[in-house]
Formats: structure tokens, sequence, C-alpha cells
């Protein structure tokens, strides 16, 4: 049953995100970005951009502070490698770990595809250039990648206390990150929340996969 909620769950959420993105191309679209980029939901993107301002220091902060869910990223990676190498087979490394590669290259991929296809530019110039902003791609790193490590910290971690600490880390973590990159001013509203629904949608469908094939609800 856990399994069928989480699948039914990533999937709603998934198509939550595409039907936010379409609504973000046809919804009060107006040319109120910079050098007059259109942008969807623009009556409230613009207040809440007025209301929050722009707030570089934080943005640099949580830009640094994304190398976070890169490193776990890694981690996880180095992990899949040494058992590789002790198993001598790529079938005997744990399958919840495979597929812990496969889900972060379809992050990586999602990413990929926004940058080619932009759906919203960023509300100010970086250094001078003019960014894709939807979804944010450092919220959309974060909240795909700390779930995860919450979720693995509870499978592989038999310590109730460490896994706790692994839990509250990355919740605080996960608020923090989304927060700051919410109020620093760098991206509209409208691509926060698309990053939430697609990081949730991806990580509720992997989530589900693990949870429901037979063998792999403990490593």
């Amino acid at each position: 049953m856990k399994e069928k909620r989480n699948l039914l769950a990533g999937a709603g959420l998934i198509g939550a995100f595409v039907l936010w993105t379409v609504l973000i191309r046809w919804v009060n679209v107006q040319a109120v970005g910079q050098n007059g980029t259109k942008i969807g939901f623009a009556d409230f993107n613009v207040w809440f951009h007025k209301l929050t301002g722009v707030h570089m220091t934080l943005y640099t902060i949580t830009d640094w502070l994304g190398l976070v869910p890169i490193f776990i990223c890694l981690c996880f990676g180095v992990l899949g490698l040494v058992q590789l190498i002790k198993r001598r087979s790529l079938l005997r490394v744990d399958p919840d770990i495979l597929l812990l590669g496969i889900y972060y290259v379809l992050v990586i991929a999602c990413y990929l595809i926004f940058e080619m296809i932009p759906v919203n530019y960023r509300p100010v110039l970086i250094e001078g250039r003019l960014e894709a902003s939807y979804p944010s791609s450092t919220t959309l790193l974060v909240l795909s990648v700390m779930p995860t490590l919450w979720f693995q910290g509870n499978r592989r971690v038999s310590n109730v206390v460490l896994r706790k600490v692994v839990a509250g880390f990355a919740v605080a973590f996960s608020v923090f990150m989304v927060i700051g990159r919410l109020i620093s001013g760098v991206h509209w509203a409208t691509d926060i929340i698309g990053s939430i629904l697609l990081s949730t949608g991806l990580f509720m469908l992997y989530r589900s996969v693990v949870l429901s094939r037979p063998g792999l609800s403990r490593p």
C-alpha cells in the first residue's frame, strides 16, 4: 500500500508540474522581466519580487551550499563503486543504489532540458548575463537529493540517534535552501514552486520503485 501511495503521489506531482508549466506559459503573461522577457503569473511574481527584494549575499551563500547535495551524490556514487569493486559485478551492487544513480541522472536530464528550453528568465542579471530560471536548478537539486539522504539513512543506519540527526539535517538544510532561494530575489516565485513540484514528484517515484520491489525493503 505504501508503495502505491508513493507512486500515485509522485505521478500526481509530476502531472501538477506539467500543468503548472503550461499555466506559466499562458496565464497573465507580461513582458516585465529583464530586457523585456515575458513572465507568466506576472502580477503575482512582480509583487512577490518587490516584497522580498534582491539579496545577492544570500544568493551567494545558497549557491555555494548547492555543493552539499553534489557531495552527497558523490558519496553515494563512491558507495556504489566500492560495492562494484568488492563484488566484481554490477548486478551485485545494491539495487536501490543502482536505482539511485538512475534517479540522479534523470534529475540532471530535467535540468538540462529546461536549460535548453527556457520557460522563464531570472528577474536579475547574473554577472551581466540573462539566465534561465525555471525551474530553480538549486532548489531542484536540493529537494531531489536531500530526501534521498534521509531515505537511505533510514535504510542503512542502524543507530536511531544518528538516523534522527541525518533526517533533521536533511529537513533543516532543505528548508533553509528553499526559503533562502525564494527570498534572495534571483528567481521568480513560480520558479521555486515548479522545482518543488518536480523534485518531490521524482523522489516519490524513486521511493515507490524501491519499496515495491521484493528484496529492496532493506539493503
